[in-house]
């Protein structure tokens, strides 16, 4: 397995950590970054770091295949993705218009000299 791929991984778990321990009422839903390394591994058999099977809460001895079964079920039955920002924290509005910066031209062309 690549070791950006397991780097990635151990961020999502610290991710999925940090989002476990907050309260289920304020808990934002799950973000959708996690989609793909979650499908990625999902026949990975390399064992997961302990440090990593500890933070997804599953048992000592656990593969890639089972983190990334954690985040699936975690995602499944969603409707509602939250936009990076708002990630780890719920937004009473999912208006992202006032957040969002304006769209700027692609090239200088578009300003006169």
């Amino acid at each position: 397995m690549h070791p950006a791929a397991k780097l990635q991984f151990a961020r999502i778990a610290d991710e999925f950590a940090r989002w476990r321990a907050i309260p289920e009422p304020e808990r934002p839903p799950a973000p959708a970054w996690w989609w793909g390394p979650a499908f990625e591994m999902r026949d990975a058999a390399e064992p997961l770091p302990s440090v990593c099977g500890h933070k997804l809460r599953l048992p000592a001895g656990a593969s890639f295949a089972d983190g990334a079964r954690v985040l699936r079920q975690t995602l499944a039955g969603q409707d509602l993705l939250p936009w990076p920002y708002d990630f780890s924290r719920k937004v009473a509005s999912t208006d992202s218009d006032v957040r969002d910066l304006p769209v700027q031209p692609s090239d200088d062309s578009a300003f006169p000299p």
